[in-house]
């Protein structure tokens, strides 16, 4: 029997929809954000905090998302995290004062934390092994798509020049979240979380039988071996148990050194960062548009070379890219002879760097090495840890550039990478064109020697 090619893109891309809605809704702020100080004559405290106030539903989306995932089941918490992303985008538009537009903003970042926890755990659990990267780095690509989306509705709003235009740029999420609920709607269940929380074999099987013929047999026996050794009830205290310590620590790390690359701090302040090399605020703005470009060129070449080269060489090259790019920008910096006149030109090696790499792979590692009565809770360590610290090091990012220049922060980022390369030499396994249940045997195998 063949794989329904078709319906595995038909429910992964439904899926990766909810990445859509994340980028979307992280970036739509920035058309709004001005004009929402002006109107409710906003401190710059609470103008930073109306702003940033989705970022800590983000982190707590992700940190607890695990939770309704395991217990309700993938597909339950993909349609929760629709509906809270409608209500987000509902809500905000039409919010009278500033409380109740955070409150709301609020609840869009609780569904994108979420979304990154729920989304690229059910298209794993969905996919066939040989194409189990593509389809999960589905989702980023989807993130970053969502923003330049985001950033061309908020053009063509403004240009539009409606009244109340920052209620629209809001408002129009609503639209793809209403069709993401639809879909959802029509998707199966988690055929492994079927096994796990409820022994029904039957069902799995009629469902892998359509996405992975080819492994369906093999996930089915291993899945029952694996349920036998979790003898006690999983939990998020499990990931730390003797025996899935190593596997956690996987999943940290990858997060970890996906943040101490600076990826978020240059997203974030581009521009200022452009300016203060000494390079024209109109030359910085169109500079950003090119990191928008090439981060979704880059991500697609990812995407396409995820399953032919595997992991593990894609985050050879991420890395060795990282860090010439990041010396490059700290070279510039610190007065180097080559300038800022090439300073764009090493962000954007930076950035495809990261598109191709880490970018590409780190949804879809997290989501690969976990056993699966504890995917779910192994899926919300790795996203939590990825969203604080990004919280964290987008808060401290102009202090620190501030105090000790941009030349020396983009070094410590460098150094990071190069610690990076380390780890992914020393000890990332490759999980390429193995099933799930293959990877876990392996990863739970080494770890017990």
């Amino acid at each position: 029997m063949k794989t329904n090619k078709s319906y595995v893109l038909f429910l992964s891309l439904t899926a990766a929809l909810g990445g859509f809605l994340f980028g979307f809704d992280t970036a739509v702020i920035s058309g709004a954000e001005r004009d929402i100080q002006e109107i409710w004559q906003l401190s710059d405290l609470k103008h930073g905090l109306a702003v940033a106030i989705a970022l800590y539903g983000t982190v707590i989306g992700a940190l607890f998302g695990g939770i309704p995932a395991d217990r309700f089941g993938r597909k339950t918490s993909l349609f929760l995290i629709g509906v809270l992303y409608l209500g987000s985008a509902i809500g905000s538009a039409l919010a009278p004062e500033v409380n109740s537009f955070m409150v709301f903003r609020f609840l869009g970042g609780l569904g994108v934390g979420a979304s990154s926890v729920v989304a690229p755990l059910y298209i794993s659990e969905i996919a066939p092994a040989s194409k189990r990267g593509q389809l999960v780095a589905l989702y980023q690509f989807n993130i970053v798509f969502g923003i330049l989306m985001a950033y061309f509705s908020n053009y063509l709003i403004g240009s539009a020049q409606l009244e109340n235009a920052w209620r629209w740029m809001l408002g129009v999420e609503a639209i793809p979240a209403l069709i993401y609920c639809i879909l959802i709607l029509r998707v199966p269940k988690s055929p492994r979380w079927l096994i796990t929380k409820f022994k029904d074999f039957d069902k799995a099987r009629s469902i892998l039988s359509k996405t992975d013929p080819l492994g369906v047999d093999e996930a089915i026996k291993l899945a029952i071996e694996e349920s036998k050794k979790i003898a006690k009830k999983a939990s998020i205290g499990s990931l730390f148990s003797s025996r899935y310590r190593k596997i956690s620590f996987m999943a940290i790390l990858m997060a970890f050194f996906n943040q101490l690359s600076g990826i978020n701090a240059i997203i974030y302040f581009a521009p200022r960062i452009f300016e203060s090399a000494g390079i024209a605020s109109e030359e910085a703005l169109i500079s950003t548009i090119g990191i928008g470009v090439i981060n979704l060129v880059a991500t697609l070449l990812g995407l396409y070379l995820i399953d032919k080269l595997g992991r593990k060489i894609l985050m050879y090259i991420g890395s060795i890219g990282y860090i010439i790019s990041l010396s490059l920008m700290a070279y510039s910096y610190l007065g180097g002879a080559i300038g800022a006149t090439y300073l764009p030109y090493f962000v954007f090696a930076f950035i495809a760097s990261h598109a191709i790499g880490q970018g590409a792979v780190i949804w879809v590692f997290i989501s690969e090495i976990f056993p699966n009565q504890l995917r779910a809770y192994g899926q919300s360590l790795g996203s939590f840890t990825h969203w604080i610290l990004a919280a964290v090091i987008a808060n401290i990012f102009p202090m620190f550039a501030n105090q000790y220049g941009a030349g020396n922060i983009f070094t410590f980022f460098a150094v990071m990478m190069v610690l990076q390369l380390i780890w992914v030499i020393v000890k990332m396994p490759e999980t390429k064109g193995k099933s799930l249940e293959e990877i876990q045997q392996n990863l739970i195998d080494t770890n017990n020697d």
